[in-house]
């Protein structure tokens, strides 16, 4: 997490700034509140002001970051089409929030594909390892659904929350 972030979050919480960004999403990582823009801009982490969405303006990892929480919210077109903006969006992190925002989209089978492709770049990467549990639970293979707990086991234990909430997942559509 870039210590821009921080930043802007310690300014909007000191009282924001004039035409600055509007409300705050939920960071996806920690929980700490992310500025949010209008559909159709984003938050530029250097000035703390929203611009016009367009590649190259803002870093990819901020725009992952921005991408996240917009899905946490339920703004999932909103996610896809900031995702889009990357100049390198072959990345674990990105292939994973693409394929959360797309099953929750309802195109469960798209996603599984963009999860797949995130687990192949990051086998460690414990929380795609859920929404790939969750995407397959969703479907009703059940079995698919426990590799993936196991292998987050392997990776975190039972006490992460990627594993706890996948358990969950599993739980819930076993009954």
């Amino acid at each position: 997490m870039s210590s821009h972030f921080f930043l802007a979050t310690a300014v909007l919480m000191a009282g924001g700034l004039l035409g600055g960004p509007g409300p705050a999403l939920a960071n996806p990582d920690d929980g700490t509140m992310m500025p949010t823009c209008p559909r159709g801009q984003i938050l530029d982490q250097r000035t703390l002001r929203c611009i016009a969405q367009s590649s190259g303006v803002v870093d990819d990892a901020s725009l992952v970051d921005y991408a996240a929480a917009l899905s946490r919210e339920g703004r999932y077109d909103e996610a896809l089409t900031v995702l889009d903006l990357m100049q390198k969006p072959e990345t674990a992190e990105a292939l994973n929030y693409r394929g959360y925002a797309t099953r929750q989209l309802g195109r469960i089978q798209e996603g599984i594909g963009y999860y797949l492709q995130s687990v192949a770049l990051d086998p460690d990467y414990t929380l795609v390892r859920e929404y790939l549990g969750e995407a397959f639970a969703i479907q009703g293979k059940l079995d698919l659904a426990r590799q993936q707990l196991d292998e987050i086991e392997k990776r975190c234990g039972t006490g992460c929350e990627p594993y706890r909430d996948l358990a969950e997942a599993i739980t819930a559509a076993d009954i």
